[in-house]
């Protein structure tokens, strides 16, 4: 149909509004919860699924599974975009929500790579791509499930807890491994305790399901089947429906692009950080996002709310244009607050690496190099360095020790030392003992690499900084599914939503931390990954300036008759 399609139907009831809402969101959070709960125990899946020597590579090849189930998000989207425009809202969410748990709880039941060896990561890539599939299909399915029960004037703030869902899936992945690590001892807890919460997703499932088979079909749908006004074929009309290319490119871009991306930086990164270059103790890391997380949940519903009243616009533009402002000052106030003795290490003893082939790849098992060694070294050990050209004749004939001009050698420039030389051949080969020697090296010279609690005045501080993020995700994300509801006509909906959504938070969010990682790998410098989150954002406020319509909200019929 080149016309958008008006429909009729029977308004709900504020009883089955309540439970509509209720099923949902729960189903949202217990679906993001199996999804999040890969990325809170990042570190042990590593060590389970993933071993190596370099703790870098290790990581990151976390991440990089953690991308590919958002990889294959937007594949999710096509299937269960099409089924939801051609058999329904309803039936369409409780496949996605089952496939979800079912995926997750298989990862807790994998063995470990030292027990099958390559075959454990091999199972873990595929419950991975089963769970992008299914969470591909989830957010469409219940955003618009909500969508089209809500009056209009109230669309905006009843499809935020959609939203604030999402952020409670994060929340309660972070309660159960809280609770998990006071139920066994960190011996237990690292060796197999850490799979309790994969296989609890089997009980979250069943709550789902038994809330989800509670509802009925959307209003929308029923009375666009019964008028026989349902699309053939979803996914072609939603490529050639008129102005829909426009609304795809700007839902892609100017929503979906900013608000994964701030997102993923608010939680994913403020995780990383803490626990890898701060190296802040685990459980406090986790309390600190715990608070801030369950707070933040309550941001999303007012943004929500207050959209209804200004326009879906407005809050995404403000919080992309805070983000490019607030991103970098945030994030320096949560390492000052976190670890200041490492700050205060980092600038009064910085290390600059000199030598032959200097070069560090993150994802080689072993570096070709003594140079790219110790930069492996001092990225595992989270020492911001930077690199110069090799010594000249002139430098090498000035060191005060003595050392062979052959080596590699680290100068740290301090302001109440001289400059102190080392050659990397001085140290041992093997990659620990090399390692323990390098981290030795630099404790002299004031660097501490024990595991940090800040006081409570700090906490409270990094707290703060934490909600900062949470209401610069909640003004680009709180009024996103009422948006995208009203963007297209319902007959498409399902699909056009999705496509976008998925392509952007797959691909823009998904492999986030896996590229920041990779940045701040490649550069030593804890917070150079922010980048990638700065450039996704401005030009997402710039295509959100362009393409998001001004002005009081309007169904996709009154907006484009």
């Amino acid at each position: 149909m080149a016309e958008g399609v008006t429909v009729k139907h029977r308004e709900p009831t504020d009883k089955e509004i309540r439970l509509v809402i209720a099923a949902s969101s729960a189903g949202t959070i217990f679906e993001w919860y199996d999804f999040f709960i890969y990325g809170t125990l990042a570190g042990l899946i590593g060590a389970a699924f993933f071993p190596s020597d370099n703790e870098t590579l290790e990581i990151l090849l976390v991440w990089a599974g953690f991308a590919v189930g958002f990889g294959f998000r937007p594949l999710g989207a096509i299937l269960f975009g099409f089924l939801g425009d051609r058999l329904g809202r309803k039936y369409t969410f409780l496949v996605t929500v089952t496939l979800m748990g079912i995926a997750t709880a298989g990862v807790g039941l994998i063995p470990s790579a030292a027990s099958i060896g390559l075959a454990a990561p091999i199972i873990v890539i595929c419950l991975r791509i089963l769970q992008g599939l299914a969470l591909g299909g989830e957010y469409g399915g219940a955003a618009i499930y909500v969508a089209e029960h809500a009056p209009p004037e109230k669309r905006g703030f009843y499809t935020s807890f959609i939203q604030a869902s999402v952020v409670g899936g994060f929340v309660l992945s972070i309660i159960v491994v809280i609770a998990c690590r006071a139920a066994f001892t960190p011996q237990d807890f690292a060796e197999w305790g850490w799979r309790v919460p994969f296989l609890l997703s089997i009980i979250l499932l069943l709550i789902s399901l038994w809330m989800r088979l509670k509802l009925s079909e959307s209003p929308v749908f029923q009375a666009m089947k019964a008028a026989g006004e349902t699309s053939s074929n979803p996914f072609k009309e939603s490529l050639t429906y008129p102005g829909n290319p426009k609304r795809i490119f700007v839902a892609l871009f100017g929503i979906t692009g900013v608000l994964t991306t701030i997102w993923y930086t608010a939680f994913f990164s403020g995780l990383s950080f803490l626990r890898g270059p701060m190296r802040v103790e685990e459980s406090a890391v986790e309390w600190m996002l715990l608070a801030a997380g369950a707070i933040s949940m309550g941001f999303y519903i007012v943004v929500g709310k207050w959209s209804d009243r200004v326009g879906r616009k407005k809050p995404i533009v403000i919080g992309a244009l805070a983000s490019l402002f607030l991103l970098f000052p945030v994030f320096w106030g949560i390492g000052a607050l976190a670890n200041p003795d490492l700050q205060r290490s980092a600038r009064e003893a910085p290390v600059t690496v000199a030598g032959e082939a200097c070069t560090y790849d993150p994802f080689a098992e072993r570096q070709a190099s003594a140079c790219g060694r110790l930069l492996q070294d001092l990225t595992s050990l989270g020492v911001p360095y930077d690199i110069l050209a090799p010594l000249s004749a002139q430098e090498q004939g000035a060191i005060a020790e003595g050392i062979a001009a052959s080596g590699t050698p680290v100068r740290t420039q301090s302001v109440e030392s001289p400059p102190t030389l080392f050659a990397a051949s001085q140290f041992p080969s093997e990659d620990g003992s090399r390692r323990e020697a390098v981290q030795q090296r630099l404790e002299t010279l004031g660097y501490s690499f024990e595991r940090q609690t800040p006081p409570l005045a700090n906490i409270l501080g990094i707290v703060g900084l934490l909600l900062v993020l949470g209401m610069l995700s909640a003004l680009t994300y709180g009024s996103v599914a009422a948006l995208l509801t009203e963007m297209f006509p319902a007959r498409i909906r399902y699909s056009s939503m999705s496509i976008p959504y998925h392509i952007g938070a797959g691909y823009l969010g998904g492999f986030l931390p896996l590229i920041a990682s990779y940045i701040v790998a490649m550069t030593g410098n804890a917070y150079s990954g922010l980048w990638y989150t700065w450039g996704v954002v401005a030009f997402g406020l710039l295509v959100a300036w362009w393409g998001l319509p001004n002005g009081p909200p309007k169904d996709f019929e009154d907006a484009h008759a």
